[in-house]
């Protein structure tokens, strides 16, 4: 495989708890390398942790890949991977995998979330690249700990969110890439999935879901405005809602609530609003609206409405008061189904989980790697959508408290 994308000009420990002073015109489209140019001669030889979420991709597909390595604890699911992905060397945990393997380049981590930082560092420090899923760490001291890693080893670092690729967000970036918006001036995300307790407990015993905070899981919805916007989220004001459930009286994360609604401001003085509800009557899923002073976009939601557009137009109404107030115009927006184009190679164009997100998850690791280029949803990224949901939970601990969004920096 070709040299390994490095992270030059490393970022001080005070400058991550500084806010930056530019703000970015807008996250850039990736176009992959293999649209464009040509392959790498070698392919990336990956490991894969964690037989759960982690069945879900398709890098067995890709043409750039190899499956040399699957890891999980439980046999059952050890088996599964192994099918999966027409892999029989396995492994018996993570930490087998780093020290036996001698033929893997980089490793796919989908453990718990707890997990996520320790295992990534222990891969980081074998010499391996890592795709983790969310969300990236559980405090800022882990976002810290994680960054300095990836600039001390120089390897790549990408987190697996599938809220960036979803093809909402995808049409929603290069909406705001055009300028179709005009000026952007709201964003609103919603992450609602009632039943989540039902995988509070395993076997009589908690598992690592038991109680833990929404707000810890905050990635699926702050990657529609920090992908889209190129903006970093400075402030936040959080209110959290709970019960009397035992589970929010009695858990490892001392969390008393089950919703999470924010209130943030970016660099720019946007206001960015979302919610994460684990309880409630409400139709699950993930959610968001785009509104400019030119248009709006509106994604798809669970209960019936949308894709729509609509536009700022001349006409006018009058409403039930009698006053006038215009009258944009309102449309219908079919979605392009862009797993279906160039974005990817021509194994990889076929649908799959979160909205068509896992194939463009796989194709970004593996092609940046193949590539030596920074992937999307690199350290920083993955930092700058996991770190604000952190903040919103002290917040909300804190009775709503408006409380500032560390900032740990961009690649340079």
């Amino acid at each position: 495989m070709s040299e390994p994308f490095r992270h030059p000009t490393p970022v001080t420990r005070r400058s991550f708890l500084r806010a930056s002073g530019s703000i970015a015109a807008g996250a850039s489209m990736v176009i992959p390398a293999a649209v464009h140019g040509e392959q790498s001669p070698q392919k990336v030889r990956l490991g894969i942790v964690g037989g759960r979420f982690g069945l879900g991709f398709q890098f067995h597909e890709h043409p750039m890949c190899e499956v040399n390595g699957v890891a999980e604890l439980r046999p059952e699911r050890l088996d599964a991977l192994s099918k999966t992905y027409q892999c029989s060397t396995k492994y018996e945990s993570l930490e087998a995998m780093l020290a036996q393997a001698k033929d893997i380049d980089a490793v796919a981590i989908f453990t718990e979330a707890p997990n996520h930082v320790p295992h990534s560092l222990a891969a980081l420090n074998a010499g391996k690249h890592v795709l983790c899923a969310v969300p990236v760490a559980m405090n800022l001291e882990e976002c810290e700990q994680l960054i300095e890693a990836v600039q001390r080893t120089g390897l790549t670092f990408m987190m697996a969110e599938t809220s960036y690729w979803q093809q909402s967000t995808i049409t929603a970036r290069k909406m705001f890439e055009e300028g179709s918006f005009g000026q952007l001036i709201y964003c609103e995300s919603a992450y609602q999935h009632d039943g989540l307790d039902t995988l509070f407990m395993e076997n009589g015993k908690r598992t690592w879901r038991y109680g833990f905070p929404p707000m810890h899981y905050p990635t699926h919805c702050t990657a529609h405005f920090v992908s889209v916007t190129g903006e970093r989220l400075t402030e936040v004001a959080c209110q959290g809602w709970g019960d009397e459930a035992e589970s929010l009286k009695d858990n490892a994360y001392d969390n008393p609530f089950w919703n999470g609604s924010a209130n943030f401001k970016s660099e720019s003085g946007l206001t960015f609003n979302m919610r994460v509800w684990w309880k409630g009557a409400h139709r699950g899923g993930e959610r968001a609206e785009w509104i400019g002073d030119k248009m709006s976009f509106y994604g798809h939601d669970p209960n019936g409405l949308g894709p729509i557009v609509v536009r700022s137009g001349n006409q006018t109404e009058k409403d039930d008061g009698g006053f006038v107030r215009s009258l944009p115009q309102y449309e219908k927006y079919n979605v392009p189904a862009w797993w279906q184009t160039d974005m990817l190679p021509k194994p990889l164009r076929h649908n799959s989980g979160h909205e068509g997100s896992h194939t463009f998850i796989t194709h970004e690791f593996i092609d940046s790697l193949a590539n030596n280029r920074r992937p999307a949803v690199d350290v920083y990224e993955a930092v700058a959508y996991t770190a604000p949901g952190i903040v919103a939970h002290q917040s909300a601990l804190k009775g709503g408290q408006q409380l500032k969004v560390p900032n740990f920096g961009r690649a340079t």
